[in-house]
This record gives C-alpha cells, structure tokens and sequence, in this order.
C-alpha cells in the first residue's frame, strides 16, 4: 500500500461512520495472519491447500474493496 492510501486509511478509520473500512481491515489482517501460518509450512494437506486458496481469494475480495472505498474518497476530496 503506498504511503497515501495509508494516510487516507488511517484518517477515515479515525473518523466515525467507516465501519465497513474498519472491519475489511480487520479481516485483511486475519487473512494475512492465517496465511502466513499456511506459507511457513513445507507441505499442506489438500484440505489445507484448498483452505488457503479460499483465504486468499477472500483476502482479495477484501482488497478490492478497501481500494474501491479508497478511490470514493479521493474523488470526494478532489471534488472540493
């Protein structure tokens, strides 16, 4: 994440209203945590295997979503 999309994200997440904002950070964070833990491993069960592809998508989902909400701010603020 670039130094500007930081700022932006630790100012809105600051200000009240951004729940949205609030928790995909949260959950991008958890993603990135679980895997982690999956990446340390030599070997993964197909199970585990399948389960790091679903985090990862979701951790992508996330992403988009959070650069989405990121983009309707900058445009909101370039707008004044």
């Amino acid at each position: 994440m670039e130094k500007r999309d930081e700022d932006l994200v630790t100012r809105l997440l600051a200000e009240p209203g951004n729940d949205e904002l609030r928790n995909l950070m949260g959950e991008h964070r958890a993603y990135e945590t679980q895997l982690e833990e999956f990446n340390k491993r030599v070997y993964l069960s197909d199970p585990e295997q399948v389960e790091r592809k679903r985090l990862q998508k979701l951790k992508l989902a996330g992403r988009d979503r959070i650069e989405q909400i990121l983009a309707e701010h900058r445009e909101k603020e370039n707008s004044f």
